[in-house]
């Protein structure tokens, strides 16, 4: 069985997505959560690179909001899944697609040294508003500082041109507009489309879970050198 790679957003951390993990491993799926936060996208993308290349086969990969602008420039995939998140073509940032929601805007707080934090209540509400109050105030409070630039950096090549791909839009999202999702996951191999907010790992882990083994168990993973192109 191929591995999973869950590759968290903007002012995230793995830890978001520790209850999609352990339900996983628990079924004995080899998961692995990178740290980002790595001050660009391209050494964010390196890390991912880096996880990928340690493992046996190609593994699922799945990239959440920013996540998806990271998950774009890998190489060695061998299936995409796009959580409400960027699916940047030649030349596009996340922030060029249409970035944040004027109220995922409105949380956002501008640190003294270019950095940006996110204010709880409003972060609450445009990333978790329809998670339970104690599931959303925990992940509220895991939310962290993030560098300057990330969400313009441009990844160095499109993996979704190459790699079978599937975009989950979430349809009550009020972090990226639900008709931008529709948009960007024309770009990819399947669609599906859930009636949750932007982080249904947190509200609704099971739908995750549930497409990760779905995915898991219907598609052969290529060799590694089959997934590994050089296709810019």
């Amino acid at each position: 069985m191929a591995a999973v790679v869950l590759v968290h957003g903007l002012y995230h951390r793995p830890e978001h997505f520790a209850v999609v993990a352990e339900r996983l491993r628990a079924t004995g799926s080899e998961v692995v959560v990178p740290e980002l936060h790595r001050g660009s996208l391209s050494a964010d993308t390196a890390a991912v690179q880096a996880v990928i290349d340690a493992l046996p086969e190609p593994p699922l990969v799945l990239g959440h909001s920013y996540g998806g602008s990271v998950i774009t420039g890998v190489r060695g995939a061998g299936h995409l899944v796009y959580l409400a998140a960027f699916v940047p073509d030649a030349g596009e940032s996340a922030a060029g697609l249409g970035g944040a929601s004027p109220q995922l805007q409105d949380a956002i707080v501008r640190e003294p040294d270019g950095s940006t934090s996110l204010h709880p209540d409003r972060a609450i509400d445009a990333l978790y508003g329809d998670c339970p109050e104690p599931l959303a105030t925990r992940a509220a409070g895991l939310l962290r500082t993030q560098a300057p630039g990330c969400g313009r950096g441009v990844p160095d090549h499109q993996a979704w041109k190459h790699t079978p791909s599937t975009y989950v839009v979430c349809a009550q999202d009020r972090a990226i507009d639900p008709g931008l999702q529709r948009t960007m996951a024309s770009r990819c191999t399947d669609v599906r489309e859930w009636h949750t907010g932007h982080s249904p790992f947190v509200g609704q882990p099971d739908l995750v879970v549930q497409l990760l083994r779905e995915l898991l168990a219907t598609h052969t993973p290529p060799g590694r050198d089959e997934a590994i192109t050089t296709t810019p």
